[in-house]
C-alpha cells in the first residue's frame, strides 16, 4: 500500500489528450442510420430545391397581371381550364383570361404566374370569379428557393440531426461519409460484484457501473464493444488488457494504489502509464494510458468517482475520436449559490448542486460512492483549482446533468 507521491493537474490531462487523441476515419452510411454521426466533409448540392416552380397555396393559377384592377363591385371572370396536383401537372398551358385549379406543392402551369388563394376567388359554372388583385409571382414557390445546386448545404465536422437528414434527402443522398463511431470495451474489476440485473445479496453489491458508462459512451458518439465483469486478479486484468480488441478501454476498479488495485501496475507493463493520480475531488486515483496508441481510461470504482472521471477524461477523449468536440456536452447556466462551496486550492473539485427557487445549494452527501446524489442534483459545479470555493450569494456555472 502507498499512496499518490504527486497528482496530475486536471487542465495537463486534457492538454496531453487533446495532443495525443485524434478523430477516427470516415465511413459510408445510410441516410437513414446517420443521425447524431459527424459529417467528415462538406455536402454539397447538385440539384435544385424545389426543381420546379410550385404552387405554395390551393387556389387557382393564373397570369397575375390580368387580375390588377379586380376589386368587390368590379369582379374579373377567368374560365377553368382543368386542374394541378402534387406529381399530376396540368398538361397545357395557360392562356389569356383562363384559370387552373391547383393543390399545394403542384407545379406550375405554363403560361401562369400567381396562385390566387381559394378564399379570395369563387368559382360558379366553370367561372373563377375574382374580387381582388393578385399580383405576378405570389404564392409561387420558385424553382431552386430552398437550394441552388453548388450550395454547400451541410458543413464537415456538423453533428446530423434529423432536419439534416431530410436535407440530405431532398438533394438525393443516398449515403453519407461520417466519422466511423469509437468502440468502447468497459472492463469492471471487483470481487465484491454481481452482475447488472442481480439483488444485492451478503456483502456483495450490484456493478452499477456498467450501465452507466455505455450509456455515456452512446451520448458521446461512441459504441459498446464489450462488457466484462472480472475479479480482482492480476492475471486476470493482463489478460483483458491484451485481448483489447476496441479503440478505447474503459477499466472502472482496481485503479488507485491498493493491494487489489492492479490494473495501473499491468498497464504500466503492457504499454504506458501516462497519468496516475489527478488532483481532483472526488475522483482522485483516476489514470490515463496508452496500449499502443489506443487511450486505456483507469476509472475510480467509486460511481461518482467514476462518473466525474469519465466526464472529465474519458468522455472528452471519446468525443474526439468520433469528431466532435472534447467541451463538456452539458448545457449550462449561472445560478446563485444560497450556501457556500468550500474547496482547497490546489485541486478541482466536483460538487453536486440542487437547484430549488433558481437558486443552487451544494449537496450535503459528498461521498464519492452515493450515487443518488447525481440522481437528486440538478447538476454539478467545477471549482477550479486556484479557488478556495464560492461565497454565498456568489454566481456559479452548473453544468446540467438533463442532457
Amino acid at each position: 500500500m502507498r499512496g499518490f507521491q504527486d497528482r496530475a493537474e486536471v487542465a495537463d490531462v486534457l492538454a496531453m489528450l487533446s495532443s495525443r487523441v485524434r478523430r477516427l476515419t470516415a465511413e459510408m452510411v445510410g441516410i437513414s442510420g446517420a443521425a447524431q454521426r459527424v459529417l467528415a466533409d462538406d455536402v454539397t448540392a447538385g440539384v435544385s430545391v424545389p426543381n420546379f416552380d410550385r404552387a405554395a397555396m390551393d387556389g387557382y393559377a393564373l397570369i397575375g397581371s390580368e387580375t390588377f384592377g379586380a376589386g368587390p363591385y368590379n369582379p374579373l371572370n377567368f374560365t377553368i381550364s382543368g386542374s394541378a396536383f402534387p406529381g399530376r401537372p396540368f398538361s397545357g398551358k395557360v392562356q389569356s383570361g383562363q384559370a387552373v385549379r391547383i393543390m399545394t406543392g403542384a407545379p406550375m402551369p405554363e403560361g401562369a404566374d400567381a396562385v390566387i388563394q381559394v378564399e379570395a376567388a369563387d368559382e360558379v359554372n366553370g367561372l373563377l370569379c375574382v374580387s381582388e388583385p393578385v399580383p405576378p409571382g405570389r404564392h409561387v414557390g420558385r424553382r431552386g428557393e430552398d437550394i441552388l445546386p453548388g450550395t454547400i448545404v451541410l458543413h464537415r465536422d456538423r453533428v446530423l440531426r434529423p432536419q439534416d437528414l431530410g436535407v440530405l434527402a431532398s438533394i438525393g443522398v443516398p449515403e453519407i461519409s461520417v466519422i466511423r463511431r469509437p468502440r468502447i470495451d468497459i472492463l469492471v474489476t471487483g470481487d465484491e460484484l454481481l452482475p447488472c440485473g442481480s439483488r444485492p445479496q451478503g456483502y456483495q453489491i450490484v456493478d452499477s457501473n456498467s450501465v452507466m458508462l455505455a450509456a455515456l459512451v452512446q451520448r458521446d458518439g461512441g459504441v459498446t464493444h464489450c462488457t466484462s465483469l472480472i475479479p480482482d486478479k492480476r492475471e486476470t486484468v493482463e489478460a483483458a488488457m491484451k485481448t483489447l480488441d476496441a479503440d478505447i478501454l474503459l477499466i472502472s476498479g482496481g485503479s488507485s494504489v491498493g493491494q487489489e488495485d492492479h490494473a495501473p501496475r499491468v498497464l504500466a507493463q503492457l504499454g504506458e502509464l501516462a497519468v496516475h493520480g489527478v488532483a481532483l475531488r472526488p475522483a482522485s486515483p483516476a489514470g490515463v494510458g496508452f496500449l499502443g496508441n489506443r487511450p486505456v481510461f483507469l476509472l475510480p470504482g467509486n460511481p461518482v468517482s467514476c462518473l466525474c472521471a469519465y466526464d472529465l477524461f474519458a468522455g472528452p477523449a471519446i468525443r474526439r475520436s468520433a469528431g466532435r468536440s472534447m467541451d463538456l456536452p452539458y448545457r449550462s447556466r449561472l445560478v446563485d449559490l444560497n450556501r457556500k462551496i468550500t474547496s482547497a486550492v490546489g485541486r478541482v473539485d466536483y460538487v453536486r448542486v440542487a437547484i430549488h427557487q433558481d437558486l443552487a445549494e451544494p449537496l450535503a452527501t459528498s461521498g464519492a460512492s452515493i450515487l443518488t446524489s447525481t440522481t437528486r442534483a440538478e447538476g454539478f459545479v467545477l471549482v477550479p483549482r486556484d479557488s478556495e470555493g464560492y461565497a454565498a450569494g456568489e454566481k456559479v456555472r452548473v453544468f446540467l446533468y438533463d442532457w
